[in-house]
């Protein structure tokens, strides 16, 4: 929607664009007018600059020569490094008209310089008579350098006589061309006045009208006010209360309902809410009452049966905790085993456990409840199906900045596909069949977002071959 105010912006930004479109072209013609003068003054100046040179060289050579020293030998040789910038700036002053007295005139700036050299080295030499008719050479070769500078400034204002012209004649016809655009201008911009105020006075008129026909009670007509603007919208507005006035009833009725079930809905959130405390409570008393039944079977004598049950009250007390607090390598070594014994009682030699585990490697930080939730699904899947059991290796250990946790079985393993689809797509992230009701995919997406990478877990695997898993946690990730 083109808003009243944004319609004058845009009728001040065309105006302005006008403006400045005059002023870049007025400009941009006056600018290129000058460069072409600041252009013919350098020729100019470039060749005057030679002349100075030359002099200044002659000048210097011959104070040299009346009373030589290394200051003055000094300002010679900067005289001469002079000559030689003023001839390469001279160079680039070539055209068709003055190519071959160009040439002259640069090989007589280097006859100059080639003069003074030998002036210089007879002088040195001790032969003023030859170190005196060169400083003659050099004299005549500034006088000639001098009236050739005047003949190229002659050639000069010959050659750029047409360009004088030319600018008058361009004046007259840039003061033509600012009168045409005036004129059209002005007239463009009366036509865009009248359609500007059209645009703004007719929607208004149409919108009184309306508002006449609403105070006289006529609900009836539709208010129409083609138009972009706030207009518009303020003619929609008045068309939606008339039809707002017979839904108001109906709107009333739908609130009502809403705030029934609203209520409904909090007093269903504060049941949830009471079942949650009551399933935490089970729990607890659960976990006292093992640790009861362990004391009384130790005071018993049967101190196997106390070990197992203090080691499922222990493994129930760790479960209770908050998944997202990070515990160290000890408290998850020491659940794992707790839980290896219970199965061990479970099934007696049918598994086989062994670990090799560092024990430096024992204060890194992780999350809670990641080695049980594997090592049980090694169980499950490596020990539980076959009649001889099988075997589970924990290792723990250090390699390349990482703490290295591998977890490895001797069972059926799996396809790389379903390796695959534990990893990448989350797999069976249900938890059946695990005692903590946390499955493998949990185990991974907890382990990624707690490390921040993508690698810290992986999977080796082969039908037949049995399974390894390795969590690579970097040793920054134990502070934690």
């Amino acid at each position: 929607m083109n808003s009243i105010q944004r319609k004058i912006l845009t009728m001040s930004v065309i105006v302005l664009s006008i403006m400045v479109l005059i002023w870049v072209v007025l400009t941009y013609y006056n600018q290129k007018t000058q460069e072409q003068y600041n252009d013919i003054l350098q020729r100019y100046l470039r060749m005057n600059e030679v002349t100075d040179h030359s002099h200044q060289t002659i000048i210097a050579l011959n104070d040299y020569m009346q009373k030589p020293s290394a200051l003055k030998l000094s300002k010679l040789d900067q005289n001469k490094k002079n000559m030689l910038m003023a001839k390469l700036q001279t160079v680039t002053l070539r055209n068709k008209d003055n190519a071959f007295t160009l040439t002259s005139y640069i090989n007589m700036i280097d006859s100059l310089v080639a003069s003074a050299d030998l002036t210089v080295m007879f002088l040195g030499q001790g032969n003023a008579e030859q170190s005196a008719e060169k400083f003659e050479e050099a004299t005549r070769i500034d006088k000639y350098i001098a009236e050739t500078t005047i003949t190229l400034i002659d050639k000069e204002v010959r050659t750029y006589d047409a360009f004088y012209r030319g600018i008058i004649e361009q004046s007259t016809e840039l003061k033509r061309l600012g009168a045409w655009l005036l004129s059209l201008i002005t007239i463009i911009l009366l036509l865009f006045t009248y359609w500007f105020s059209l645009s703004i006075t007719r929607p208004i008129q149409k919108l009184t009208v309306a508002a006449k026909e609403l105070s006289r009670g006529r609900f009836d007509k539709p208010i129409e006010v083609h138009s972009n603007d706030e207009i518009s919208f303020l003619a929609k507005t008045f068309d939606r209360m008339r039809v707002n006035i017979n839904n108001l009833i109906s709107e009333i009725q739908q609130k009502a309902q809403l705030e029934s079930e609203l209520q409904q809905s909090k007093l269903l959130l504060k049941e949830s809410q009471l079942i949650s405390l009551q399933s935490q409570i089970n729990p607890h008393f659960l976990f006292n009452t093992l640790d009861t039944l362990s004391k009384k079977a130790y005071l018993d004598g049967s101190e196997e049966t106390s070990d197992l049950i203090a080691s499922v009250a222990g493994l129930l007390r760790y479960n209770l905790r908050r998944l997202d607090r990070a515990v160290t390598l000890e408290e998850e070594l020491s659940v794992a085993l707790k839980y290896i014994e219970i199965q061990s009682a479970r099934f007696t030699d049918r598994l086989r456990f062994e670990q090799e585990v560092d024990e430096s490697c024992l204060q890194l930080k992780l999350p809670c409840l990641t080695l049980q939730p594997i090592i049980e699904n090694a169980v499950i899947h490596a020990v539980e199906p076959l009649e001889d059991g099988g075997s589970i290796t924990l290792r723990i250990y250090e390699r390349e900045q990482r703490v290295w946790v591998e977890i490895e079985d001797d069972g059926a393993g799996m396809t790389a596909e379903k390796v695959n689809h534990i990893l990448m797509e989350g797999g069976n992230a249900d938890g059946l069949g695990h005692s903590t009701g946390i499955g493998f995919s949990n185990v991974v997406k907890r382990l990624r977002l707690f490390v921040g990478a993508e690698d810290v877990i992986s999977i080796d695997s082969e039908p037949g071959c049995g399974t390894k898993v390795t969590i690579k946690i970097p040793l920054a990730g134990s502070e934690g």
